[in-house]
C-alpha cells in the first residue's frame, strides 16, 4: 500500500471532521443511505488490488456487527444522503461505515430477499466496478417495491376495519357474538353510506340497533299513520296455525263464545314491572319513569338491550309449543310518543313489538295489543310507567293526557288497520286498567266511546278491549251498548283482596269453579251482564308474596305487613288462612324444586280450574309468560315445575269432580 502523505492525512482529517458536523446537524431527520460516485471519478481514483481486499474484509465485519446490533423489527430504512466530492478519495472508509447503517427492509427480509439485497448494496464486492446508475435503479426499484408493498397493507387493513365495523357503529350498543350480544350479521351487505346524514345514529338507523336479528336493515323513512315501518319486510304469511285445534291465521277464527282463546301475556318485556324482572329495580327504583330518570343517557341502551334479549323467537316457539293459541303484548305510550319532562325511551320498543307481531304470525299466534300505560298514568300504579298519582282525565293535566291517549290511538289505528294485521291483530285494547274507582266514572266511559269511535273510523276491524275498571261485572250491564266488537276485559285474582286471600287451598279451587264460573256466565249475557267478556289476566299464585308484587319494598297481605300509605287498604294483620304469625312468605317464595307432591297437584288444579271458568267467557290470557324467578306467575317456569298443563287444550281437570280436601298441604304458604 503506497504511503500517505501528510497533506492528505490534513486533508482527510479536515473532510472528517466537516463530515461529521453535518451528521451532527441533521441528526434530527430521517438520514438517507449515501449514493455511489460517480464511476468517472470512481476510476480516477482507483484503489490497488490490495486496498480492496482489506476493505472488502473490513466491510463483512462491519456489516455482520450492524446486523448483530441492529434487530430485523427495528431497523429503519435510511434515506440518501448527499456526499461531499471533496471527500470521494476516502469513500473507501466511509463506504464500510455506510455498510453498518445500511437496513434490509423487514418485509423483505422476511421474503428471503436479504442476500439478494447484499449483492447490490455490498459496496465493494462483485459490483463495484459497474455503473453507479445502474445501482441507482437497482435501489429505486426496491424502495418501489416497498413502498407498493407498504400501501398494500395499508389498504388491506382499511377495507378489514370498515367490514368489521358494519355490524356496529358508534353509535351503537350492540356487541359481538363472544360477548352473548347479537352478531348483527345481516349489517354485512348493507353500506352505512346508505343511511342519511341526518338519520344517522337515530331510530331508523339500523347500524343503532342492538339487535337486527329478523329485522329488515334496509333503511327507510316510510310511515303510516305517522308510525314508522322501520324493520318490517314487505310480505308476510298468514298460512301458519298454533296448532291442530284452531285454524290457520289467514282464516277467520269464528266466534270466540264458542273457541275461546287460550293465551298468554309477554309482561314485563315492553312495559316493565319490578316483580317479573326485579334485577332492574333497585336502589330506590320503583317504576320505569324513576328507572329512565336514573339511567339518564345510559336508558336506551339498558333498555334496547332488555328488550332484545327478555324475548326472543324462541319465546313464541314455546308458547305455541304448549298448546297456546294467542299472545297480549303490553306496551305503553311512549312507543309512539313522548312529551316535555318524559324520561322514557322513545319508539325503541316500537320496532321490537312489531317483531314480536312477526315472530307471532310466523308460529300462528294471534295477538292482544294492550296499552298498558297512558299518558299521566290511568291508575297510578307502577305497571303503567309512573308510580304516584292519576294523571289521565284526572288533575291538571287529565284533559290534556287524555287527549294525548286519544292522538297516540289515531296513530295506531291507522298502523294496524294494514291489511298485514287484518287477520293477525283481533284483540286491540284501549286502556288497561283505568282504575274507575278513583276517576270519574262518566269520563271514562266518554273517553272509551271517543277512543272506539276514533279506531273503528280509522279502519280497524278487530274486538275492541277496555278494561272494566274494577267496578265489578254485574255493574257494566247496560253501560256503552250498541258499539259493535267492543269487549269487557276483567283481570281475576283471590291474592289482591284480603277476603279471599284468606280461603284455604279447596276453598280457592271451589271459588275458582263456582264463583269465577257463574261471573263469567253473567257478564257474558247482555241481560244480567255488559256481554262479550275476555279475562285477559289471572295467575295460579296462591299468595301475594312474590318481591316487589305490591310496589317495590312494599309488604304483603299475606304476612300482614301490606301499607301504602292508604290506610283504607291497609292490611296489618296476617291475611294467610292462619291468620297468625305462622303466614310465611319465605316457604312461599321458595324454589319451585322444593314443592311437595300435594302442592303441585293443587297449583295445577287451580290453574286448570280457572282455565275451565274463564271458558265460559271469550276466553283467557295468563299473567305472565316469563318472570325472573316467581314462578307461580311464569307459565314457562309453571311448564318446567309440573304445576300447568304441559298442552293448555289438553287438561286433567275441568272442576269435576269437586276440589280435594288438600289437608296435607300447609296453610301458611
Amino acid at each position: 500500500m503506497a504511503p500517505q502523505e501528510s497533506p492528505r492525512r490534513k486533508r482527510r482529517d479536515r473532510d472528517h471532521e466537516q463530515h461529521r458536523e453535518r451528521r451532527r446537524r441533521n441528526s434530527d431527520t430521517p438520514r438517507r443511505s449515501r449514493h455511489e460516485a460517480p464511476s468517472s471519478e470512481r476510476s480516477s481514483q482507483a484503489l490497488s488490488a490490495n486496498s480492496l481486499a482489506q476493505l472488502n474484509l473490513i466491510n463483512q465485519h462491519e456489516r455482520a456487527r450492524a446486523q448483530e446490533k441492529t434487530p430485523q423489527k427495528t431497523r429503519r430504512k435510511r434515506r440518501p444522503e448527499i456526499v461531499d466530492e471533496k471527500i470521494v478519495d476516502e469513500r473507501s472508509r466511509r463506504d464500510h461505515k455506510r455498510k453498518k447503517r445500511r437496513v434490509v427492509s423487514g418485509a423483505l427480509l422476511e421474503e428471503g430477499k436479504s442476500q439478494k439485497l447484499k449483492g447490490i448494496r455490498g459496496g465493494y464486492g462483485s459490483e463495484d466496478g459497474g455503473d453507479g446508475g445502474k445501482k441507482k435503479k437497482r435501489l429505486w426499484l426496491i424502495l418501489g417495491i416497498v413502498t407498493v408493498i407498504v400501501i398494500i397493507i395499508i389498504v388491506v387493513a382499511v377495507v378489514v376495519s370498515k367490514n368489521n365495523s358494519k355490524g356496529s357503529s358508534s353509535t351503537t350498543a350492540a356487541a359481538t357474538s363472544d360477548t352473548g350480544a347479537p352478531s348483527n350479521s345481516n349489517l354485512n351487505g348493507v353500506s352505512e353510506s346508505s343511511i342519511p346524514a341526518t338519520a344517522k345514529g337515530t331510530d331508523l338507523d339500523p347500524f343503532s340497533w342492538y339487535d337486527t336479528t329478523d329485522f329488515n336493515v334496509t333503511y327507510t323513512d316510510e310511515t303510516v299513520g305517522g308510525l314508522p315501518v322501520m324493520g318490517l319486510l314487505s310480505t308476510w304469511d298468514d298460512s301458519k296455525a298454533a296448532n291442530d285445534n284452531v285454524p290457520p291465521i289467514a282464516t277467520s277464527w269464528g266466534s270466540y263464545a264458542t273457541r275461546p282463546a287460550r293465551g298468554v301475556n309477554i309482561g314485563g318485556w315492553l312495559s316493565l314491572e319490578p316483580f317479573i324482572t326485579p334485577s332492574l329495580f333497585s336502589g330506590g327504583i320503583v317504576d320505569e319513569y324513576t328507572l329512565t330518570t336514573s339511567l339518564g343517557s345510559q336508558a336506551k341502551a339498558r333498555l334496547e338491550k332488555h328488550y332484545a334479549t327478555f324475548v326472543s323467537e324462541q319465546t313464541f316457539i314455546d308458547i305455541a309449543n304448549a298448546g297456546l293459541d294467542h299472545v297480549r303484548i303490553p306496551f305503553s305510550y311512549w312507543a309512539v310518543a313522548v312529551y316535555d319532562g318524559d324520561p322514557y325511551v322513545y319508539r325503541v320498543s316500537w320496532r321490537y313489538l312489531l317483531r314480536g307481531i312477526e315472530w307471532a304470525r310466523k308460529h300462528g299466534l294471534r295477538v292482544n295489543l294492550d296499552v298498558h300505560g297512558l299518558p299521566g298514568s290511568q291508575n297510578g300504579w307502577n305497571h303503567s310507567g309512573r308510580l304516584g298519582a292519576i294523571g289521565w282525565l284526572n288533575g291538571a293535566n287529565g284533559a290534556t293526557n287524555g287527549q294525548r291517549a286519544l292522538d297516540m290511538h289515531d296513530k295506531l289505528s291507522k298502523f294496524f288497520a294494514q291489511d298485514r294485521y287484518k287477520n293477525i291483530v283481533t284483540f286491540y285494547g284501549l286502556a288497561n286498567e283505568p282504575k274507575m274507582t278513583a276517576l270519574k266514572q262518566e269520563d271514562v266511559l266518554a273517553w272509551t266511546t271517543n277512543a272506539y269511535t276514533l279506531v273503528r273510523k280509522n279502519g280497524i276491524t278487530a274486538n275492541v278491549v277496555f278494561g272494566d275498571g274494577f267496578m265489578g261485572l254485574d255493574n257494566w250491564q247496560g253501560k256503552l251498548t250498541g258499539l259493535e266488537g267492543l269487549v269487557l276485559d276483567v283481570h281475576q285474582y283471590v291474592i289482591f283482596n284480603s277476603g279471599q286471600i284468606s280461603y284455604n287451598h279447596t276453598q280457592k279451587v271451589d271459588y275458582a269453579c263456582s264463583g269465577w264460573t257463574e261471573q263469567a256466565t253473567k257478564s257474558m249475557n247482555v241481560a244480567t251482564g255488559f256481554g262479550p267478556t275476555i279475562f285477559a289476566e289471572w295467575s295460579q299464585a296462591d299468595t301475594d308474596c312474590a318481591p316487589n308484587l305490591n310496589n317495590v319494598g312494599v309488604g304483603t297481605r299475606w304476612e300482614g305487613n301490606y301499607n301504602v300509605g292508604d290506610p283504607s287498604i291497609a292490611v296489618l294483620s296476617p291475611g294467610c288462612p292462619t291468620k297468625n304469625s305462622a303466614c310465611s312468605c319465605t316457604e312461599a317464595n321458595a324454589n319451585s324444586g322444593s314443592y311437595s307432591d300435594a302442592y303441585k297437584q293443587f297449583l295445577l288444579m287451580f290453574a286448570e280450574a280457572q282455565m275451565t271458568s274463564f271458558e265460559k267467557g271469550w276466553g283467557w290470557f295468563y299473567w305472565t309468560w316469563k318472570t325472573e324467578s316467581a314462578t307461580q306467575w311464569s307459565y314457562q317456569l309453571g311448564l318446567a315445575a309440573g304445576i300447568l298443563p304441559a298442552k293448555a287444550y289438553a287438561r286433567s281437570y275441568n272442576c269435576t269432580p269437586a276440589a280435594p280436601n288438600f289437608a296435607g298441604i300447609p296453610e301458611t304458604y
